[in-house]
């Protein structure tokens, strides 16, 4: 009887972490990790009456969904948080096809592509945590090194590409490290990947198109294997790489992947997005180290053991099920409406919003962030250099963190 009821119980959690996934995937600036936190402040109350497990099982389900569905805004409404931000660039320019259903669609076969991949590659992944990790810790830095070199000089922008890694770079070191800022990242990418964007948008008078929601997806079967695998082991190799995640793996996966596109590119960052919260878990319970703040929480909950990691596993694949299904039916319906509303002031109003979350969450000094990160979100365009270097506002910290 006590195992139907926490089997029931386990159900409801991963129901309600559904719908918790719902709302911060779709709302701009809600993060997962902002909502773990207040789940790990109320524990005292909620483990008066439920276990550890049933908690952890509604943060992974939550997790999970929101990886899905926060493509959303990130590709509609240009408000990526710190995971979709890469999204932005080639999901607004299929939005402006005509394709920004194709667009979701196509982060939504890299995440249930690569998390069916991750999860099967759990036996595999924890000895390789164990054993490789130690090894290779001491080289992260330098490696890191020659990607970014090779990302600066792989084309004729270099001075370009140099001078956007740079800036962006020194004001991540500046922002990462503010005493008592809360939510640095989402000011810091906001401005960055998102209401620079905006302004451009505005600037230009962009009009969005009539989107063809029903319309069949036209992608290469090797394309999308390629980059559902890359981003398995890309976002596997997060494990490898403290401090680096899903978008920062991206920048890093693309420069060796070749002739995939734009649509592959949109495979390769919905993949990898996921994969890292699987790979979080496996970390926890291999070397008991945390990758993200939601994971955190679930360590500072409870002690994960083969069986919790089991059960989280399966928590996993049925969220990713779930959030498959919720992802492509929400997508239609903001298919039907994006083309109908006045864009230049639905540009104004999620600018507004987005400044209105950062005030919220990081004060009058992460307004400032917005508005020094958007400025410099807008030199790429200008000089015609690709905007993913501004991942420099990550990467420049993550080196000199191991290096020095």
């Amino acid at each position: 009887m006590r195992c139907v009821s926490l089997l029931a119980e386990l159900l409801l959690a991963l129901l309600l972490g559904v719908g918790g996934g719902i709302i911060t995937g779709l709302t701009p600036g809600i993060h997962i990790n902002l909502v773990s936190l207040l789940l790990l402040s109320i524990s005292p109350l909620l483990l008066q009456y439920i276990s550890p497990l049933t908690i952890a099982v509604c943060i992974v389900s939550m997790a999970i969904t929101h990886t899905f569905l926060d493509a959303i805004p990130s590709i509609f409404l240009g408000a990526p948080d710190a995971d979709q931000a890469l999204n932005v660039l080639p999901g607004h320019k299929l939005l402006m096809q005509g394709k920004g259903y194709e667009a979701v669609k196509l982060t939504v076969i890299g995440a249930l592509g690569a998390l069916l991949l991750a999860v099967a590659g759990i036996p595999l992944l924890i000895p390789l945590v164990k054993y490789v990790y130690p090894v290779l810790q001491p080289f992260i830095g330098y490696i890191l090194v020659a990607v970014v070199a090779f990302m600066i000089l792989k084309d004729k922008h270099r001075a370009g590409n140099f001078l956007v890694f740079t800036m962006s770079g020194i004001l991540g070191i500046l922002v990462l490290n503010m005493p008592n800022l809360r939510q640095p990242l989402f000011p810091l990418l906001s401005g960055l990947f998102g209401v620079s964007m905006l302004v451009t948008s505005y600037l230009e008078d962009v009009r969005i198109p009539k989107q063809r929601a029903g319309a069949a997806l036209q992608v290469e079967n090797s394309i999308i294997g390629k980059s559902v695998t890359a981003a398995a082991i890309t976002g596997s190799c997060t494990a490898f790489f403290p401090g680096l995640g899903p978008a920062q793996g991206a920048v890093i996966a693309s420069q060796f992947l070749r002739n995939i596109g734009d649509y592959g590119f949109m495979i390769l960052v919905g993949g990898i997005n996921t994969v890292n919260m699987i790979v979080s878990l496996v970390t926890l319970y291999a070397i008991d180290k945390a990758r993200n703040g939601a994971v955190l929480v679930i360590a500072e909950l409870m002690e994960v053991d083969a069986r919790s990691i089991m059960i989280l596993a399966a928590v996993v694949l049925i969220a990713g099920g779930i959030a498959t299904a919720l992802t492509l039916s929400l997508t239609k319906k903001f298919s039907q409406l994006i083309s109908r509303v006045n864009y230049r002031m639905l540009v104004i109003g999620v600018a507004l919003f987005i400044a209105a979350l950062v005030l919220l969450f990081s004060g009058l000094i992460g307004l400032l962030i917005l508005l020094a990160a958007t400025a410099i979100g807008i030199v790429p365009a200008e000089l015609g250099v690709a905007r993913n270097h501004a991942m420099g506002c990550l990467l420049l910290p993550v080196i000199l963190f191991f290096l020095l």
